[in-house]
């Protein structure tokens, strides 16, 4: 488990095919701040852009560690196929703080930045979401972008010109931009989208259908 707060901004630095054919995986080897693995372990949970992985190998004197991503899991998330940066957490322990929300750190869908533009002294950031993640999204409601938890300021289940897709809106502060990957977005970029997990239970018992 994970709360959406990102604990530290890594680097992909190396990508490797583990076979040939769109059905083999990938071995990524992700570069991270001095001291961020002094307290990991091989088979520890780390989320990169929200997306939980686990860690097969590291080294702390390098401060890189390596995972092994399936093609099933590569299909389902972005940013996480090539180098590039890459926003880190560490799983949740049972003493931390749960400064955002609860996170799995399972990829429910992948969203498109439709506009990123400053707005006062923040930034708002719209994002268009498949149609089926539609009911889970809601007003002040929680939502992971990247692997960021972040607070739904409006949702527009019609937006023109995006059929089929919702769009919502939130705020980014500038502490947020600094010190995580989503300064970086820009209209066109697909990014890692999970819904609240209290959402989905209330789904769940109302009768209504999960997340593709």
């Amino acid at each position: 488990m994970f709360t959406g707060i990102v604990t530290g901004l890594g680097r992909i630095v190396h990508v490797q095919s583990l076979g040939e054919g769109a059905s083999h995986g990938k071995r990524l080897v992700i570069e991270t701040p001095p001291g961020y693995l002094d307290d990991v372990q091989a088979g520890d949970s780390i989320a990169l852009n929200g997306a939980c992985m686990t860690a097969t190998s590291f080294d702390t004197q390098a401060c890189r560690f390596s995972v092994d991503i399936s093609s099933e899991s590569l299909d389902k998330t972005a940013g996480l196929d090539a180098a590039g940066p890459v926003n880190l957490e560490k799983a949740l322990r049972a003493h931390d703080r749960l400064g955002g929300h609860i996170v799995s750190g399972h990829v429910d869908g992948l969203g498109v930045v439709t506009h990123f533009a400053p707005v006062g002294e923040s930034w708002e950031l719209r994002i268009a979401a498949p149609k089926a993640l539609a009911s889970f999204l809601a007003y002040k409601g929680s939502i992971t972008v990247n692997g960021v938890s972040l607070t739904v300021n409006r949702v527009d289940d019609h937006p023109p010109e995006r059929a089929g897709d919702c769009e919502f809106s939130i705020n980014l502060i500038p502490h947020t931009l600094s010190n995580t990957t989503l300064g970086a977005l820009k209209a066109g970029h697909r990014v890692n989208l999970e819904v609240d997990l209290i959402a989905r239970y209330v789904a769940r018992m109302l009768g209504k259908s999960e997340p593709a």
